[in-house]
């Protein structure tokens, strides 16, 4: 598990879904690449049950070059939250560059089938700043 010393996290809001994001600057490798850490915190404040189904995450680093993470599930499970319940997700990103910006969004689904799509808030990955917390929503 990453230990995270940046109590700055930014957050993003889909209907009842509520996701924080944390990150942190784990190690720079050499002059044009850093390794960096995150964590999503995804909270089921919905009167029902939903299954995180992907992940479809960005990163794009300051001049311009993306990165992408999809993914069927997270490292393999598709998580069950009832409502109240919270999930976290953390992982690592080697990114080249002095910055980037990671984004994107999870796709999830209701005990009923639909599917739609919870929205990650925008985290700065650069050690000169840290992340704002900013709020958002986005319509389900």
């Amino acid at each position: 598990m990453l230990e995270f010393e940046n109590f700055d996290y930014a957050t993003a809001q889909t209907g009842d879904i509520i996701v924080s994001a944390f990150q942190e600057k784990l190690d720079d490798t050499d002059d044009n690449h850093a390794l960096w850490g995150y964590c999503l915190r995804i909270e089921n404040n919905s009167d029902q049950r939903i299954r995180l189904l992907q992940k479809d995450f960005c990163f794009t680093n300051d001049r311009g070059a993306r990165q992408y993470d999809l993914a069927f599930g997270f490292d393999g499970e598709l998580p069950d939250l009832e409502p109240g319940e919270i999930f976290e997700y953390e992982d690592t990103a080697y990114i080249e560059g002095n910055a980037a910006v990671l984004y994107g969004s999870c796709i999830a689904s209701t005990d009923d089938g639909s599917e739609f799509r919870i929205k990650l808030p925008l985290i700065q990955l650069n050690s000169l700043s840290k992340t704002s917390s900013v709020l958002y929503n986005s319509a389900h």
